[in-house]
């Protein structure tokens, strides 16, 4: 053991050391956070977004835990010889640092995430770096707890010799669990995938499943689509990449609202054009790029009028769809009252069926 005096018991010297080592280590873990504000604030930008306060609590605990482990081992390793010490130091070691790292990638994930606001009009970059920040560390936390998973078994020989036998004799066990764990590995490949080609992104307009709504949480499995009710629509993520969907918002933050309006045939087009334009000019729901009234289709009783306008994004296209609709049906109402949609019905009497039988006219019989 460490030489200290010979007069002071062996179980008061090793706790002489470790303390000495809880300092040392507290020091360490003092001057390591202060290196890590000094780089932050050698970049202001970095600095503004970055949460070291986060760091503290799991740096101060595992710098001066993991130094006392060492100088145990170190100066008293007979201490560590006991089967229960020895186990509970390795897993210990292995939580402490498996924390310390999950800690490290969230505060570097949050502060990334913050320099890119999905709030302002234009989101199409920040929505698309926030889409990769989320798949990337979802893939990074598996990742460590792999790793940390693995570091414990690999320091218990048992375990080490059961991995080893349970790999050697794989056999029919071993293929029942691929194909088990196929889906899952499907969903881990479609979610890298979905991360770096993005054929969606978080807050993109989405149409899935005949359902209007926007993608708010994507994982590396599923992925949930806030419908414009408020309901949640879970999806696996692989559906993404197996199935046809409609992205509104895939080049562009902007978006194109459609409302469409059925009249009688009676009702004249021009001042619904003239209209349109004036109510665009007094919202600023209208970004000044679309605006479009087209008869696009017509049955025997109405025609079907589409009316297309433009926003800056999709809630406020939603918004900007209420107000031409609710506006234009009643510009129709006051002006043209007469051209809202109606059924026509000739009436008849016996005595018009008589003159015309009487003028030579015979009814058909429908074939």
């Amino acid at each position: 053991m460490f030489d200290l005096p010979i007069y002071l018991p062996d179980g008061l010297r090793l706790m002489l050391i470790a303390v000495a080592a809880a300092i040392a280590g507290a020091v360490a873990g003092r001057l390591l956070m202060s290196l890590a504000k000094w780089l932050a604030k050698r970049n202001p930008q970095l600095s503004r977004h970055i949460n070291l306060a986060r760091l503290a609590t799991p740096l101060y605990v595992v710098t001066p835990v993991l130094a006392v482990f060492i100088a145990v081992r170190t100066v008293a390793p007979e201490v560590m010889l006991t089967p229960v010490v020895s186990g509970l130091v390795k897993v210990a070691s292995v939580a402490l640092l498996y924390w310390l790292a999950m800690r490290i990638i969230d505060i570097i994930t949050v502060a990334v995430s913050r320099r890119y606001d999905i709030t302002v009009a234009d989101n199409l970059r920040a929505r698309r770096i926030r889409t990769q920040i989320v798949v990337v560390k979802s893939i990074a936390n598996f990742i460590v707890f792999l790793l940390a998973l693995a570091a414990v078994f690999l320091m218990f020989d048992t375990l080490r010799g059961l991995g080893v036998s349970l790999l050697a004799s794989a056999g029919v066990a071993g293929l029942a669990i691929g194909f088990a764990a196929q889906k899952t590995l499907g969903n881990l490949l479609a979610g890298i995938q979905i991360a770096f080609t993005q054929p969606i992104r978080l807050e993109d307009a989405v149409v899935v499943e005949n359902e209007w709504g926007w993608v708010e949480e994507i994982t590396l499995t599923y992925v949930i689509i806030r419908l414009w009710d408020l309901r949640r629509l879970v999806l696996p993520i692989s559906y993404f990449i197996e199935k046809p969907f409609q992205n509104w918002t895939r080049t562009s933050a902007s978006i194109i609202g459609t409302v469409e309006l059925y009249a009688d045939y009676t009702l004249p087009i021009d001042p619904l054009r003239e209209k349109l334009v004036a109510l665009l000019e007094t919202t600023r729901l209208w970004d000044k790029q679309v605006q479009v009234v087209q008869v696009t289709d017509c049955d025997k009783d109405v025609i079907k009028i589409r009316i297309l306008v433009s926003a800056a994004n999709s809630p406020t296209a939603w918004d900007l769809r209420c107000f031409v609709r609710e506006q234009m049906i009643r510009f129709i109402q006051d002006t043209y009252p007469q051209c809202l949609p109606k059924t026509r019905a000739a009436l008849e009497s016996p005595d018009d069926y008589r003159d015309q039988r009487s003028a030579g006219f015979t009814p058909q019989p429908v074939s």
